[in-house]
């Protein structure tokens, strides 16, 4: 065959022209995996690698932080970070998330904070502001923070509604602070000692219903307390002030309750949901939970009509097509303002989402959900 009629393609290899390898016999040499001893990062490699070395330099923070050595790990990583490339991103937030959790454990919490906050303005996906927001939880949780605590588990709920852990864990912050208002509400009838009779001899002009004009009357408080018998009006003073959280604390206290009693049906609800697909220690651990949650609704003296309610306003939206959705959603990498929007902003904008309807269903007119609910404080 002529060279010019050769077919596209038809051409031989040079390989198949080539001699075969004889097979050597005997077994095939057996594979060696590379092995590293214990703290093999505190030998000295002489490394050229910058990077190499900051890594190395990183694991002896962790080491030292798992120690429980926070000075030594702290030292590590603060000199990590000035070390890196503004490139490194990923090591960078590794780094600063150490710093902030060793500073929680040297006492300076606000400092920690600031590092979170500056790595939640920072996230780029939503799997960074997931763990940021942790962070922040631990934060905030060993500040003993109720109001930042929950704060954080509402912004970790906005961007994970279906997560039942965290709405169990926002029942038990609202709980914390049902327990700090009944506290604050016992504390507040022992100090009151003053007579109503003491109180309009120093301040004729109040009338009873004053006392629930919380921000309003401080300047006419001090105005007051600055003339006459200054040791007297003071006491009087006080004790208003003592009135005054009373009155906020049988206000807010039923609410808190009720906020705490929902998170809790909602918590149920998802496990209940998944449960189901559970086998093993994760179904026990789900069982374990649902009673646990049983016996601390006992707590609560919602009659079964209203428990029935909250079911329904809460698992209004638990479908098991949304919840497989949650479970295998893909990380959404949209930038730190588009992530902003995915949180809420406030805590107000989080209650009204989740509790409003419950609240509006006693208190029509009003948002004192005392007046319709009698809960045993």
């Amino acid at each position: 065959m002529e060279t010019g009629c050769w077919l596209l393609g038809g051409e031989f290899e040079d390989s198949v022209f080539e001699e075969r390898r004889e097979r050597q016999l005997g077994p095939p040499s057996s594979y060696i995996a590379k092995r590293c001893e214990p703290q093999w990062f505190y030998e000295d490699s002489g490394s050229s690698d910058d990077v190499e070395a900051l890594t190395i330099q990183k694991f002896k923070g962790d080491l030292a932080y798992r120690r429980q050595e926070y000075q030594k790990a702290l030292q590590e990583y603060s000199s990590i970070s000035e070390k890196l490339p503004s490139t490194n991103f990923a090591m960078k937030r590794d780094v600063q998330e150490g710093q902030a959790r060793c500073l929680v454990h040297l006492g300076r919490h606000e400092e920690a904070l600031e590092i979170a906050t500056n790595l939640e303005n920072k996230a780029t996906n939503t799997d960074h502001l997931t763990t940021v927001l942790y962070l922040q939880f631990a934060i905030c949780s060993s500040l003993q923070n109720l109001e930042k605590t929950i704060f954080c588990l509402q912004k970790l709920i906005s961007l994970h509604p279906f997560n039942p852990w965290n709405w169990g864990k926002l029942a038990e912050a609202y709980l914390n602070r049902g327990l700090a208002l009944s506290a604050s509400f016992a504390s507040s009838q022992e100090q009151n000692t003053l007579s109503d009779k003491t109180l309009k001899s120093c301040f004729p002009h109040l009338r009873k219903d004053c006392l629930l004009c919380f921000p309003e009357m401080s300047s006419v408080f001090s105005v007051e307390a600055s003339s006459g018998d200054n040791q007297k009006n003071e006491k009087a003073l006080k004790n208003i002030q003592n009135r005054v959280a009373e009155e906020r604390a049988a206000v807010l206290l039923p609410e808190t309750q009720m906020k705490a009693c929902a998170s809790f049906i909602r918590t149920r609800l998802l496990l209940q949901l998944a449960q189901s697909q559970q086998t093993s220690f994760a179904l026990e651990k789900n069982l374990r939970t649902q009673q646990e949650i049983e016996d601390k609704m006992k707590g609560f003296s919602f009659k079964e009509d209203t428990l029935l309610l909250i079911a329904e306003v809460m698992g209004e939206d638990i479908v098991p097509e949304k919840i497989r959705d949650e479970v295998h959603t893909e990380v959404k990498c949209v930038g730190p303002e588009a992530l902003s929007a995915l949180v809420i902003a406030s805590s107000k904008e989080f209650e009204d989402r989740w509790f409003r309807k419950i609240k509006d269903h006693f208190c029509p007119s009003e948002n004192h959900f005392h007046t319709e609910i009698k809960i045993l404080v």
